[in-house]
This record gives C-alpha cells, structure tokens and sequence, in this order.
C-alpha cells in the first residue's frame, strides 16, 4: 500500500516536473489524434449515407421529401457526414481531455470531475435516443395528421434535418441537468435538500424550457419534454441523497 502511494506521489511529481513546451506538445499530440479520428469516422460516414439518411427519415414515415434548390442533398449529406463524425469520436475526445488534465488534478477533483465528463457523454447519447425514438415521432406524427385531408405533406429535406438536427441536440444538452447538479453539490453550492424543496418552482422552469428546447410548438410534444426535465431532475437531486450531499 505505501509503495503504490510512493509510486503515485512520484509519478504526480514528474507529471508537475513537466515543461510548458511537454505540455503544450502532449496537447498537440491529443488534438491531432482527436482530429485523425473525426476525419476517418466523417468519411465512413459518407459511405453508409444513404443508410443514414434513412434512419434519419423514418420518424416522418409517410413524409415525402423534396430536393427545393440545386445541391440541397448534397450540402445535407455534408452536414450528416460531419455531425455524425462529432458523435463518433466525441467520447475519444472526452478521453483524451480526461488523460490530460488527469495528472493535474487531486484526488477528490478527479473522482468529482472524471465520473462527471463520462456521465455527461453517457446522458448526451442518451437524450439523442430519447429525442429521436419519442420526441421526434410525437412532434412529426402530430405535423403530419394535422391537416392531411386538406394539405398532402411534401417538406424540404433541409429545412426537416435542420428541426430533427435542433431537436435531438436539445435533448441531449436537456439530459445533462443531473451532471450540473452533481457538480453543484459537490461543490456545497447547493444542496440535495434546498433542490428538492424548490420543487414548484422547477415545474415551472421545466415547462417553460420544454417549450423553449422543442422546435415543435404542439403541446403534447413540449409536455414530453419537460416531463423528461423533471425526471432528470429528480433523478440528479436522487443521486446527491445516495452521495449524502
């Protein structure tokens, strides 16, 4: 035990011992290897666009989509191809930062800061599933029967990415209420008790950030959203109670 302990305060030694040029080229080499990644995962991507496309497309079934102006799939496929490789090599993005403020960091700074970026991607991928599985069907479902007997429903496939684009990255920054509050707590900014006793107040903010994060405006869709908040809220002040904070 006291030899792993001698070994680690020797290692934190060598890690302050580290000149600014180290440093600096440790993150070149990190940002670079960041880089490589998104440019591979970015040109896979255009090689299963049309798979892509349609996955995307399948919350609108029964959509029919249109090409409006010149070069308005291709500029599309760019835009799917390069937020897909964001996604993909988002979590070797978070690990490299991890590896890289790790050393400089104290014990209770990392079992707070680590857990909390590794938590906070786990969430981001969860709120895009949430978004795309139940949000995106209800708000398109709702736009899609909503005059279908008068006006048959023929939209851009711009202007529909750009709503699911909005939607699925709202969701996902929706998702990380928990890891703010974990961080507020920890910190003693707040505590689990003071969160739950704002609890009216929280619904309030809830449906008014359901409203203003859903770029649908049908209400049954916005109420899906902040139900969503209000879970995740709860959820949070749940693992400050567990972490007796």
């Amino acid at each position: 035990m006291k030899s792993s302990t001698s070994q680690q305060i020797q290692q934190d030694n060598d890690d302050k011992e580290m000149s600014i040029s180290e440093h600096l080229g440790e993150l070149r080499q990190r940002f670079l290897t960041t880089i490589v990644l998104f440019i591979i995962s970015t040109s896979t991507s255009f090689f299963i666009l049309k798979k892509l496309t349609l996955l995307l497309q399948r919350p609108a079934e029964g959509v029919k989509f249109l090409q409006l102006a010149p070069g308005e799939y291709f500029f599309v496929s760019v835009k799917i191809a390069v937020y897909c490789g964001i996604l993909c090599c988002l979590p070797i993005a978070i690990y490299q930062v991890i590896r890289f403020i790790l050393p400089g960091l104290t014990g209770k700074e990392a079992t707070i800061i680590v857990p909390s970026l590794l938590g906070s991607v786990f969430l981001f991928f969860i709120g895009i599933f949430f978004g795309y599985s139940v949000l995106a069907p209800a708000a398109l479902t709702f736009f899609i029967n909503y005059g279908a007997d008068i006006i048959e429903p023929i939209w851009s496939f711009e202007q529909y990415f750009d709503f699911i684009l909005l939607l699925l990255l709202s969701t996902g920054l929706a998702f990380q209420i928990p890891i703010l509050q974990v961080f507020l707590g920890f910190l003693n900014i707040i505590s689990s008790q003071q969160m739950l006793s704002a609890w009216k107040y929280v619904i309030v903010i809830a449906t008014i950030l359901g409203a203003i994060l859903t770029p649908s405006t049908d209400p049954f869709t916005q109420t899906l959203m902040a139900i969503a908040i209000l879970a995740l809220y709860f959820s949070g002040i749940s693992i400050l109670i567990i972490l007796k904070k």
